[in-house]
C-alpha cells in the first residue's frame, strides 16, 4: 500500500505489479504482488488510468480521457483510492 497523499497536480501511472483486463463494465485489476483482485467499475475510469502514464498530471489525464468537468472531483476521489490501494503509483519517485 502506498503511503503517499494523492495530489491531482502530480504524475501517476498504473503500478508495475498491476495488470488490467478490459471487461464490458470496466476492467478487472490484478496485483501480482499482493494477489489481490479488484475492479474498475466504468470504462471511463479505465481510460483515465491508462491516460495517467501519458499525461503530466492526474488533472490532465481527466481532460484527455474526456471526463465531464462536473465529474472531475468524483474521478479524483477514485484515483486517490486507487493510489491508497496500490493500483496506481506516483511517477518519478520509484
Amino acid at each position: 500500500m502506498s503511503t503517499d497523499q494523492f495530489a491531482p497536480d502530480r504524475p501517476y501511472r498504473l503500478s508495475s505489479s498491476v495488470s488490467l483486463r478490459p471487461e464490458p463494465f470496466g476492467a478487472l485489476v490484478y496485483d501480482f504482488t499482493t494477489r489481490k483482485l479488484s475492479f474498475l467499475k466504468t470504462r471511463l475510469l479505465v481510460d483515465v488510468v491508462r491516460e495517467l502514464e501519458q499525461q503530466p498530471d492526474a488533472q490532465a489525464a481527466l481532460v484527455s480521457a474526456e471526463v465531464p468537468p462536473a465529474e472531475h472531483q468524483r474521478y479524483l476521489d477514485a484515483l486517490a483510492g486507487l493510489l491508497s490501494a496500490g493500483t496506481i503509483e506516483a511517477r518519478g519517485t520509484s
